[in-house]
Protein backbone atom coordinates (compact mmCIF):
# COMPACT_ATOMS: atom_id res chain seq x y z
CA UNK A 1 0.00 0.00 0.00
CA UNK A 2 2.99 2.29 0.49
CA UNK A 3 3.88 4.54 -2.39
CA UNK A 4 7.42 5.00 -3.65
CA UNK A 5 8.94 8.27 -2.46
CA UNK A 6 9.59 7.47 1.19
CA UNK A 7 13.20 7.57 2.39
CA UNK A 8 14.67 6.66 5.76
CA UNK A 9 17.64 8.93 6.44
CA UNK A 10 19.52 6.33 8.40
CA UNK A 11 21.91 3.41 8.09
CA UNK A 12 20.33 1.72 11.13
CA UNK A 13 19.48 -1.91 10.49
CA UNK A 14 16.96 -1.89 13.35
CA UNK A 15 15.03 1.05 11.93
CA UNK A 16 15.05 -0.49 8.46
CA UNK A 17 13.67 -3.73 9.88
CA UNK A 18 10.91 -1.96 11.79
CA UNK A 19 9.70 -0.18 8.65
CA UNK A 20 10.02 -3.31 6.52
CA UNK A 21 8.15 -5.45 9.04
CA UNK A 22 5.38 -2.83 9.10
CA UNK A 23 4.91 -3.34 5.35
CA UNK A 24 6.35 -0.03 4.18
CA UNK A 25 8.16 0.42 0.87
CA UNK A 26 11.06 2.82 1.24
CA UNK A 27 14.67 3.53 0.47
CA UNK A 28 17.38 3.91 3.13
CA UNK A 29 20.01 6.61 2.63
CA UNK A 30 22.80 7.38 5.09
CA UNK A 31 22.66 11.11 5.83
CA UNK A 32 26.41 11.35 6.58
CA UNK A 33 25.62 14.10 9.10
CA UNK A 34 28.44 15.16 11.43
CA UNK A 35 26.70 14.25 14.69
CA UNK A 36 29.52 15.60 16.84
CA UNK A 37 29.05 19.06 15.31
CA UNK A 38 25.33 18.99 16.16
CA UNK A 39 26.03 17.80 19.70
CA UNK A 40 28.60 20.55 20.20
CA UNK A 41 25.81 23.10 19.87
CA UNK A 42 24.10 21.62 22.93
CA UNK A 43 27.14 21.46 25.19
CA UNK A 44 26.10 24.51 27.25
CA UNK A 45 22.32 24.48 26.98
CA UNK A 46 20.31 26.53 29.50
CA UNK A 47 17.51 23.94 29.47
CA UNK A 48 17.25 21.31 32.16
CA UNK A 49 19.29 18.23 31.17
CA UNK A 50 16.36 16.03 30.15
CA UNK A 51 14.66 18.71 28.05
CA UNK A 52 18.00 19.59 26.45
CA UNK A 53 18.53 15.93 25.56
CA UNK A 54 15.05 15.74 24.00
CA UNK A 55 15.95 18.82 21.93
CA UNK A 56 19.28 17.29 20.91
CA UNK A 57 17.63 14.06 19.72
CA UNK A 58 15.22 16.15 17.63
CA UNK A 59 18.05 18.30 16.28
CA UNK A 60 19.97 15.22 15.16
CA UNK A 61 16.86 13.73 13.54
CA UNK A 62 16.18 17.04 11.79
CA UNK A 63 19.75 17.39 10.54
CA UNK A 64 19.63 13.89 9.04
CA UNK A 65 16.23 14.42 7.42
CA UNK A 66 17.19 17.78 5.92
CA UNK A 67 20.53 16.53 4.61
CA UNK A 68 18.81 13.75 2.66
CA UNK A 69 15.85 15.95 1.68
CA UNK A 70 18.21 18.41 0.00
CA UNK A 71 19.18 15.62 -2.40
CA UNK A 72 15.70 14.08 -2.82
CA UNK A 73 13.33 17.06 -2.73
CA UNK A 74 10.22 15.25 -3.93
CA UNK A 75 10.49 12.43 -1.42
CA UNK A 76 9.19 12.31 2.14
CA UNK A 77 12.17 11.84 4.44
CA UNK A 78 12.17 10.15 7.85
CA UNK A 79 14.88 11.35 10.20
CA UNK A 80 15.36 9.67 13.57
CA UNK A 81 17.86 9.63 16.38
CA UNK A 82 18.17 8.51 19.97
CA UNK A 83 20.22 9.73 22.93
CA UNK A 84 20.70 7.99 26.28
CA UNK A 85 20.98 9.91 29.52
CA UNK A 86 21.81 8.46 32.92
CA UNK A 87 22.27 10.40 36.13
CA UNK A 88 22.54 13.68 34.24
CA UNK A 89 25.12 12.49 31.72
CA UNK A 90 24.65 11.74 28.00
CA UNK A 91 26.11 8.61 26.46
CA UNK A 92 27.09 7.71 22.90
CA UNK A 93 27.51 4.25 21.42
CA UNK A 94 30.58 2.61 22.96
CA UNK A 95 33.61 2.47 20.71
CA UNK A 96 35.16 -0.58 22.39
CA UNK A 97 34.26 -3.55 24.55
CA UNK A 98 36.06 -1.87 27.45
CA UNK A 99 33.89 1.24 27.08
CA UNK A 100 30.76 -0.93 26.88
CA UNK A 101 31.74 -2.65 30.14
CA UNK A 102 32.35 0.73 31.78
CA UNK A 103 28.99 2.10 30.61
CA UNK A 104 27.05 -0.96 31.74
CA UNK A 105 28.73 -0.75 35.13
CA UNK A 106 27.56 2.87 35.38
CA UNK A 107 24.02 1.99 34.25
CA UNK A 108 23.79 -0.95 36.71
CA UNK A 109 21.25 -0.40 39.48
CA UNK A 110 20.06 2.91 38.00
CA UNK A 111 17.32 4.13 35.66
CA UNK A 112 18.36 5.64 32.35
CA UNK A 113 16.29 7.49 29.78
CA UNK A 114 16.20 6.90 26.04
CA UNK A 115 15.29 10.13 24.25
CA UNK A 116 13.96 9.56 20.72
CA UNK A 117 13.61 12.29 18.12
CA UNK A 118 11.59 11.76 14.95
CA UNK A 119 11.18 14.17 12.03
CA UNK A 120 9.54 14.18 8.60
CA UNK A 121 10.89 16.52 5.92
CA UNK A 122 9.93 17.36 2.37
CA UNK A 123 11.51 19.83 -0.06
CA UNK A 124 14.25 20.58 2.51
CA UNK A 125 11.71 21.69 5.14
CA UNK A 126 10.63 19.95 8.33
CA UNK A 127 6.90 19.27 8.24
CA UNK A 128 6.48 17.23 11.44
CA UNK A 129 8.35 16.55 14.69
CA UNK A 130 7.84 14.06 17.50
CA UNK A 131 9.82 13.23 20.61
CA UNK A 132 9.44 10.34 23.06
CA UNK A 133 11.07 9.13 26.24
CA UNK A 134 11.40 5.67 27.74
CA UNK A 135 12.81 4.95 31.19
CA UNK A 136 14.63 1.66 31.74
CA UNK A 137 16.02 0.52 35.07
CA UNK A 138 18.86 -1.97 35.08
CA UNK A 139 18.99 -4.45 37.91
CA UNK A 140 22.02 -4.66 40.16
CA UNK A 141 23.53 -7.57 38.24
CA UNK A 142 26.74 -9.26 39.36
CA UNK A 143 30.14 -8.84 37.77
CA UNK A 144 29.95 -12.52 36.82
CA UNK A 145 26.70 -11.92 34.93
CA UNK A 146 28.22 -8.91 33.18
CA UNK A 147 31.19 -11.04 32.07
CA UNK A 148 28.83 -13.72 30.75
CA UNK A 149 26.62 -11.16 28.97
CA UNK A 150 29.52 -9.47 27.22
CA UNK A 151 30.99 -12.81 26.18
CA UNK A 152 27.64 -13.93 24.76
CA UNK A 153 26.75 -10.71 22.95
CA UNK A 154 30.25 -9.81 21.78
CA UNK A 155 30.71 -6.81 19.52
CA UNK A 156 26.95 -6.45 19.02
CA UNK A 157 27.08 -4.61 22.34
CA UNK A 158 28.59 -1.65 20.47
CA UNK A 159 25.67 -1.33 18.05
CA UNK A 160 23.35 0.45 20.49
CA UNK A 161 23.81 3.41 22.78
CA UNK A 162 22.66 1.37 25.78
CA UNK A 163 24.87 -1.65 25.01
CA UNK A 164 21.86 -3.95 24.64
CA UNK A 165 19.12 -5.17 22.33
CA UNK A 166 15.87 -5.80 24.19
CA UNK A 167 14.86 -8.40 21.62
CA UNK A 168 17.91 -10.46 22.65
CA UNK A 169 19.87 -11.33 25.81
CA UNK A 170 19.89 -7.66 26.77
CA UNK A 171 16.45 -8.01 28.29
CA UNK A 172 18.07 -9.90 31.16
CA UNK A 173 19.79 -6.69 32.28
CA UNK A 174 16.55 -5.05 33.42
CA UNK A 175 14.20 -5.03 36.36
CA UNK A 176 11.77 -2.36 35.09
CA UNK A 177 10.91 -0.84 31.72
CA UNK A 178 8.56 2.11 31.22
CA UNK A 179 7.85 3.30 27.71
CA UNK A 180 6.85 2.35 24.21
CA UNK A 181 8.72 -0.66 22.82
CA UNK A 182 9.27 0.91 19.40
CA UNK A 183 10.60 4.09 20.96
CA UNK A 184 13.09 1.99 22.91
CA UNK A 185 14.24 0.50 19.61
CA UNK A 186 14.75 4.03 18.27
CA UNK A 187 11.73 4.60 16.02
CA UNK A 188 8.33 5.53 17.58
CA UNK A 189 6.25 3.62 15.06
CA UNK A 190 2.68 4.43 16.06
CA UNK A 191 2.93 8.24 15.79
CA UNK A 192 5.02 7.82 12.63
CA UNK A 193 2.42 5.58 10.99
CA UNK A 194 -0.36 7.97 12.02
CA UNK A 195 1.47 10.87 10.35
CA UNK A 196 2.20 8.82 7.22
CA UNK A 197 -1.53 8.13 6.96
CA UNK A 198 -2.28 11.86 7.27
CA UNK A 199 0.26 12.50 4.52
CA UNK A 200 -1.44 9.92 2.30
CA UNK A 201 1.69 7.76 2.10
CA UNK A 202 -0.10 4.69 3.46
CA UNK A 203 -3.73 3.77 3.46
CA UNK A 204 -6.09 5.02 6.12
Amino acid sequence: MTQIGLILASASGVRRKLLTDAGLRFEAVDSLVDEDAVKAGFANSDQNPEDATDALALALAEAKALAVSALHEDALIIGADQILSCQGRRYDKPKSMAEARKNLTEFRGHPHILHSGLVLARKAKVIWRHSARATLTMRDFSDAFLDHYLAEVGERVMKSVGCYQLEGPGVQLFEKIEGDYFSILGLPMLPLLAELRREGVIGS
